[in-house]
């Protein structure tokens, strides 16, 4: 199983991107999955996660601006991000709790994805 993280890039301060990350191999289920980021410098954080029933829940300083998302089949999720600030600035790695076809329950980071928000 593996998780590839895309949609990073360089934006203004207030623009918006999307990043996707798209779990592939031999997936039975999904559960949850979630978005994290780290700045430099700092620790890796949590911005958002999401059920697979499609329950979103957001750290409290990215409520309003970020938007978590999934396909289920597509094993794909989203973050939907807005009016980018300067602070927002970081690689973003997406994590997933999946059950492979043969084997147990284990979680999954992606490689991350590198978000400048720099005018």
């Amino acid at each position: 199983v593996q998780l590839q993280a895309s949609g990073g890039g360089l934006v203004q301060p207030g623009g918006s991107l999307r990043l996707s990350c798209a779990a592939s191999g031999s997936i039975f289920s999904a559960s949850t999955m979630a978005w994290y980021r780290q700045a430099p410098g700092k620790q890796r954080e949590l911005v958002a996660t999401i059920s697979n029933g499609g329950i979103p829940n957001y750290a409290d300083s990215m409520k309003g601006r970020f938007t978590i998302s999934r396909d289920n089949a597509k094993n794909t999720v989203y973050l939907q991000m807005t009016n980018l600030k300067p602070d927002d600035t970081a690689v973003y790695y997406c994590w997933a709790s999946i059950l492979p076809v043969r084997g147990q329950w284990d979680t999954y980071w992606g490689q991350g994805t590198l978000v400048t928000v720099s005018s």
